[in-house]
């Protein structure tokens, strides 16, 4: 080897700012599900600091608010939307008509339609009138559809037809005609049966006037499993005229956790984040949970989990630091190397490569600069793509090969020519 040079990149902080102000700057919202009681010491404190949007994991469902008809709880709520007002935070609303977590006396009562149309109506007035002022979007109706795009059989579905959802967007108007309205569901992230037949729906209901301002596509994915189509398919409802929100963004992975899989998740999270970024109406990105202490994935998912941002003991993983960098924040290169070599050289050229490589630490992107002292010039390079300007060089990692994990390399080469001589630069690592 000719020469080799390494080089331990500077300590960087984890991010620039809080998640929530890396997003105001791009405009967006980054918000986090929550649970109401734990909304003290770290807990509280990182939801207030990291996120400007919050939403009720539970607190805000049918069955929470009325476990016995006519008898309210909204202690937890309250205490949600309180704790968000106080620290400059929106919240959404969610859920109000949905399949699931109902209470007992409306699942198993025996309605007519007229009956069931007049609890369905009683109760989106009764839940959105209380919060009106305060909350800034609500998730009307959840989930409606099955996994081949045909609607899911329902109390409502079975009881009201297809139009309970054109009714519950219009009684939620006029509850609160300022909170923006949402259709939500999940496995539509990309384009498929499923989310083109919510496609059709919000485009049906924007035509006959119903009231309709957002789609929330809730994003509990897995672990390198992002579908290739979610920023054409954000785009695709931004494009009707509706605003698109990434509502309940979790990603799992088989436990136990390892730096591998944690690097790829890193590299997931950024992705999804990146694709609502690149779209104008993309309004934000709100994780399902921001600690594995306050996931619902190890439960319903047996052998399941770490899918959050943060780990149980409110560490920030790598996902939290590419979530960071999605929104235009600085990633930490504390822990990870760059070793510039040349392996041959000639009477006009030469060959070199740089290893990049992480302990204690990893990457999901890369970026590797240096400047010649000398006469040298960048012809071709492989595994990165490489700039020059004057005597200063950029590499940045290729689709394939940008997270570095705990303990793992990658290698880039390139041919270049000289002359004169022909010194080992100094490379910073970003």
């Amino acid at each position: 080897m000719l020469g080799a040079l390494l080089v331990t990149a500077p300590a960087a902080h984890a991010a620039d700012a809080p998640l929530r102000d890396l997003a105001a700057a791009k405009g967006k919202v980054m918000g986090t599900a929550v649970t109401g009681s734990k909304l003290t010491g770290t807990y509280g404190e990182i939801a207030a600091r990291e996120f400007n949007a919050l939403t009720p994991g539970n607190a805000m469902k049918w069955g929470s608010v009325e476990p016995t008809r006519g008898s309210f709880d909204w202690a937890e709520a309250d205490r949600i939307v309180d704790f968000a007002e106080a620290n400059g935070q929106q919240v959404r609303g969610h859920t109000l008509v949905w399949h699931s977590q109902n209470p007992g006396w409306l699942t198993n009562g025996t309605w007519t339609s007229a009956q069931l149309s007049q609890l369905m109506n009683d109760h989106i007035a009764l839940e959105v009138g209380r919060y009106k002022g305060r909350l800034a979007t609500w998730d009307v109706v959840n989930e409606p559809f099955n996994e081949d795009g045909t609607y899911r059989q329902t109390l409502w579905y079975n009881g009201l037809g297809a139009d309970y959802i054109a009714q519950a967007l219009t009684a939620a108007r006029a509850a609160d005609p300022a909170a923006k309205l949402y259709i939500n569901d999940y496995n539509v992230e990309g384009v498929n049966a499923k989310s083109t037949a919510l496609y059709n729906l919000v485009k049906s209901l924007k035509e006959r006037g119903v009231p309709i301002d957002g789609v929330g596509l809730q994003a509990h994915l897995i672990v390198g499993q992002v579908p290739s189509t979610l920023q054409q398919n954000i785009q695709r409802f931004a494009d009707l005229g509706v605003d698109v929100a990434i509502t309940e963004l979790d990603i799992r992975m088989q436990l136990p956790s390892d730096s591998a899989k944690l690097t790829q998740q890193a590299a997931d999270y950024k992705a999804v984040v990146g694709a609502c970024v690149a779209v104008a109406r993309c309004v934000g990105v709100t994780v399902w949970g921001f600690t594995d202490s306050d996931s619902w994935i190890p439960d319903t998912f047996p052998g399941q989990g770490a899918a959050t941002p943060y780990d149980e003991n409110y560490a920030p993983k790598p996902a939290y630091e590419a979530i960071a960098q999605a929104l235009g924040g600085s990633q930490s290169t504390e822990g990870c190397t760059a070793t510039y070599s040349v392996t041959s050289q000639w009477s006009t050229g030469f060959t070199g490569q740089v290893r990049i490589a992480c302990s204690g630490a990893a990457l999901s992107s890369w970026k590797a600069d240096w400047t010649y002292g000398a006469g040298q010039r960048i012809t071709q390079a492989w595994n990165a793509t490489c700039a020059q300007t004057g005597t200063a060089v950029s590499c940045s990692n290729a689709s394939y090969n940008g997270t570095v994990p705990d303990g793992g390399s990658v290698t880039f080469g390139f041919n270049a020519s000289w002359s004169g001589s022909n010194p080992v630069p100094v490379v910073t690592l970003g």
